[in-house]
C-alpha cells in the first residue's frame, strides 16, 4: 500500500499570517493527488501545525514571532479543496513542532511500498517529516515531489530538497 502525507496545508500556511505567493496554487493539484491515491487504495494522513495562545511564549515563538496555526481558530483549519478531500478514514497528527513524533511511530510498523508528501512548507515542516518517515521506514521510498510542495525562500527551498536527496529521500523534479 502506498501512503500520502499532507503536511500543514493550512490556512494560515496558505493565505494566513505566514501565507506566500504560490501557496494556493498548490491547492488543485494535492486535491487531486488525494484523489489518485484514494483511487489507487492508499492511504492518506494529514499533519497540522498546533499551536496554542501561549505561543510567543514558546521557543519557536520567540524565534518566529508570528501568531499561526492557534488551535480552534480559521488559521488553523485546512485550505480549500485540500481540507474538503478530507475523510473520516483519514489519520491527522496535530503537532506543535516542525515534524510530528507520532506519524513517525504510527508509521513504523507498516508496510508502505511508498510514502510520499506534499504540502507546506518546503524547508521546514515538510523536510522535518520526511527525515522522520525516513528515519520510521529506512527500507521505503520516501517521495517528495517539488510540484505538490512550496515555500516562501526558494533558496532554502532548494537547500532542503538537496538535504532530503542526500539522506536518500527520492526529491522528484517534474520542471527538470
Amino acid at each position: 500500500m502506498k501512503l500520502l502525507v499532507i503536511v500543514d496545508y493550512q490556512n494560515d500556511f496558505v493565505t494566513g499570517s505566514l501565507g506566500f505567493e504560490g501557496a494556493e496554487l498548490l491547492d488543485r493539484k494535492i486535491a487531486h493527488r488525494i484523489r489518485d491515491y484514494r483511487r489507487e487504495g492508499g492511504e492518506i494522513i494529514y499533519t497540522m501545525d498546533t499551536h496554542q495562545e501561549d505561543y510567543l511564549n514558546t521557543q519557536e515563538g520567540k524565534k518566529l514571532p508570528v501568531e499561526h496555526c492557534i488551535e480552534d481558530t480559521p488559521g488553523h483549519r485546512l485550505y480549500g479543496f485540500t481540507a474538503k478531500e478530507r475523510t473520516d478514514k483519514d489519520k491527522i497528527f496535530y503537532k506543535d513542532a516542525f515534524g510530528s513524533i507520532e506519524l513517525a511511530d504510527y508509521i513504523k510498523f507498516r508496510d508502505y511500498e511508498s510514502v510520499e508528501l506534499v504540502g507546506l512548507v518546503s524547508n521546514m515542516c515538510v523536510l522535518a517529516n520526511a527525515v522522520l518517515v525516513k528515519s520510521a521506514l529506512p527500507e521505503t521510498e520516501v517521495i517528495v515531489n517539488t510540484e505538490y510542495t512550496a515555500s516562501a525562500d526558494k533558496e532554502l527551498e532548494q537547500k532542503a530538497f538537496e538535504v532530503m536527496e542526500g539522506l536518500q529521500i527520492t526529491v522528484v523534479r517534474p520542471e527538470e
